[in-house]
């Protein structure tokens, strides 16, 4: 079990990758974000997109599931997020591509008001098959702490 004490701040995780399918950009498309340049390769041309690609929150959800499947895997204390910041969609995310999440430590703090958990803030960058930037974000992670003691 991966514990707040555990965490150092600066050290960088590699959390995997995910396939994007032509037929899941489609589904999330049809469910999600119906717009034009997400269902239709016509319309997609039409845009700067120049071609179908995957919604912005798509990516999100594709990158969710990454990054959970390594939390559930390690056994993280995790205890959900209060919200992310800074997100930005650079690049377009296109079927065919494949996405790799990495995640880099940026701070972390022990509660002031419940002393068995305590938080960290991450910079989460996923690229394409090119190494190219298409998403990042920032976002806050609840943890459990092993103590409750500084553990800072």
């Amino acid at each position: 079990m991966i514990y707040f004490e555990d965490l150092e701040v600066g050290s960088e995780s590699d959390f995997g990758s995910y396939h994007v399918t032509r037929e899941e950009v489609l589904d999330f498309a049809r469910k999600y974000d119906p717009q034009p340049f997400h269902l239709s390769d016509e319309a997609a041309a039409r845009t700067h997109f120049g071609r179908l690609s995957a919604s912005g929150w798509h990516t999100c959800a594709m990158t969710m599931a990454v990054i959970a499947r390594k939390v559930v895997a390690e056994e993280q204390a995790g205890l959900g997020s209060p919200g992310v910041d800074e997100l930005r969609w650079l690049k377009p995310v296109y079927p065919g591509d494949t996405l790799q999440v990495r995640g880099k430590i940026l701070e972390k703090r022990p509660s002031r008001s419940k002393p068995e958990i305590g938080s960290f803030r991450t910079e989460t960058t996923v690229t394409n098959q090119d190494d190219v930037a298409v998403m990042r974000f920032t976002s806050i992670v609840l943890i459990r702490r092993r103590t409750s003691g500084d553990g800072a």
